[in-house]
């Protein structure tokens, strides 16, 4: 957790800089996004709220997409981690959605992913989506990476 705080950070004074929100929609790092945000005292100035979305059931009940939503698509994607960006942006009326969809390890998905795939997307006045392969099958390491991955992200997209 130590390690994500000066991201966390930079993300939050920038969006409070920008009196912007943000929401999260994270799977594989198991709602560390949202922590390390939350560990930055003010936090209730930007953060709207987030989910962990890990299963099939909880994308139904806490994202409230449905199957058709997704038929064709599979998790662990770009185009899915995209979806849950969106879809969380606007279901929390945030300034920016951010998501998080991936194989943490110590082995791959059932999607053909090996351990360390991550599809990572950002979604408000722009937008990104991007896959990181970190070769690791250590689990709380990748996700470390995924969770620093997406804040840097955030960063580099407030920072504009």
């Amino acid at each position: 957790m130590y390690t994500l705080m000066p991201l966390a950070e930079q993300a939050a004074k920038l969006l409070k800089q920008r009196k912007e929100t943000i929401a999260i929609a994270e799977s594989s790092t198991g709602g560390l996004i949202s922590a390390a945000l939350l560990a930055v005292p003010g936090a209730s100035a930007y953060f709207l709220g987030g989910a962990v979305v890990y299963t099939r059931k909880a994308r139904e009940v806490l994202m409230a997409i449905p199957n058709e939503a997704v038929r064709g698509m599979r998790s662990a994607s770009e185009p899915y981690a995209m979806l849950l960006a969106r879809t969380v942006q606007q279901r929390y009326g945030a300034s920016w959605g951010l998501s998080e969809t991936g194989a943490t390890g110590p082995t791959g998905n059932p999607y053909g992913d090996a351990a360390g795939h991550s599809c990572l997307a950002v979604a408000g006045v722009s937008e990104q989506v991007v896959t990181l392969e970190t070769g690791q099958a250590d689990r709380p390491l990748n996700m470390r990476l995924f969770s620093a991955e997406a804040l840097r992200i955030l960063v580099e997209h407030l920072s504009r």
